[in-house]
């Protein structure tokens, strides 16, 4: 009887064709995989934001830029001539900067010689800029930072009257207050905040700038850290 001599399909040129490129495509997907898990514990761990700050070019770009990230008569924590300036954008009606606003806190006195910390309003929410306002009126008697903290321990607070009562928490000559609150004293301020957030092209609350670099969103504390850092 004759011989079967018909090769099995994985011996032809075609199947071998295929086998190799079978293979080249499984070594692509376990290596992308890899990529993945590790970029997943980068963002996790904070490290992806190091090294985004890492090979970003320095400082500021200019003096506009600079005046336009930093402000004017803004609130700031820490040292009068830092090596580091944070600058905040945040919303007193935000649940990203409720969690921020310990953190500040806490960096603002670890690194007190080498860093300033600003707020800027960004708001976004209904009664947002009533609440901005009414930090910025506290803070004409000197308790900006007692009366930031209060508003976000207290962010279901939002008629006059319960901002007022807020206010007298923190220790304001009330009637002083409420004619500022009511007279909108400082819309004007806010609004400049909101106008260079706006030219930053910035969406969104918190928005953080780290000597002028961008990074979004609410950062764990030890990255925060690890960011103040590496920069000082």
């Amino acid at each position: 009887m004759p011989q079967n001599t018909s090769k099995a399909w994985y011996q032809k040129w075609w199947g071998r064709t295929i086998f190799i490129f079978g293979t080249l495509i499984l070594i692509i997907i376990i290596a992308l995989g890899f990529y993945f898990v590790n970029l997943v514990k980068k963002i996790k761990s904070g490290d992806i934001i190091y090294e985004q700050l890492a090979t970003q070019a320095p400082s500021y770009k200019n003096d506009n830029q600079k005046k336009q990230i930093e402000g004017v008569n803004n609130y700031w924590l820490g040292s009068a001539n830092p090596k580091l300036t944070i600058v905040e954008f945040g919303d007193f009606n935000c649940s990203l900067c409720k969690n921020s606003y310990s953190k500040i806190r806490e960096i603002s006195l670890k690194y007190k010689e080498n860093v300033k910390i600003i707020y800027r309003d960004f708001p976004n929410f209904e009664n947002s800029i009533n609440k901005a306002m009414s930090a910025r009126c506290a803070g004409e008697q000197g308790l900006f930072w007692l009366m930031h903290d209060k508003l976000f321990q207290n962010q279901n607070k939002t008629s006059n009257d319960e901002l007022i009562s807020l206010a007298m928490q923190v220790g304001v000559d009330s009637t002083k207050f409420t004619t500022c609150l009511n007279s909108n004293k400082y819309l004007q301020d806010i609004q400049k905040d909101y106008s260079d957030a706006e030219g930053l092209e910035l969406i969104g609350t918190p928005i953080w700038f780290f000597n002028g670099h961008k990074i979004e969103g609410d950062i764990p504390y030890d990255v925060f850290t690890k960011i103040v850092e590496s920069i000082l």
